[in-house]
């Protein structure tokens, strides 16, 4: 398959991944129905298969050195089953291109890198099971805050 193809291929494949998750928005978390758009997603996007950095590019708007700039800083992953060493993860670039695309409109042109990075980095904070927790026992009256003595304490050995 030469490059545009597979580049017209994975282009209508986000297309359908970003039709579902528009549907997927309109469900509560509750709703059984958001999971199981979720689990399609995830799956459209495995189904994609590997993206060349070139392909990334286009999808990203940036130029395939910078798409390899960050790969190498680790905002772009490559993937684990590739062939070649060089092919990305499809659920990074899905996940990135949405970052992109907010910072973009948000009118945010510059220092992308670092501002993607932020936020992954963010989200991986966010998504930690313990700080999950405590956010839930925050919410329901759970907890109490330390005072300033107490967490002295606890920073020494």
């Amino acid at each position: 398959m030469s490059v545009a193809a597979e580049e017209r291929r994975i282009k209508k494949a986000l297309e359908r991944v970003e039709a579902l998750e528009e549907v997927a928005g309109t469900f509560d978390e509750s709703d059984g129905r958001k999971a199981t758009l979720h689990r399609i997603i995830w799956a459209l996007l495995t189904d994609i298969g590997p993206v060349r950095p070139s392909i990334a590019a286009h999808l990203l708007q940036l130029s395939e050195p910078t798409v390899r700039t960050w790969t190498r800083e680790g905002v772009l992953i490559t993937a684990e089953q590739a062939a070649k060493p060089s092919l990305l993860d499809p659920h990074r670039v899905h996940e990135v291109m949405h970052l992109i695309h907010r910072l973009r409109a948000a009118g945010r042109e510059r220092n992308l890198l670092e501002a993607v990075w932020h936020r992954l980095s963010d989200r991986s904070v966010l998504e930690r099971e313990d700080l999950q927790e405590s956010l839930e026992q925050m919410r329901n009256g759970e907890g109490r805050p330390l005072t300033s003595g107490e967490l002295e304490r606890r920073a020494l050995p």
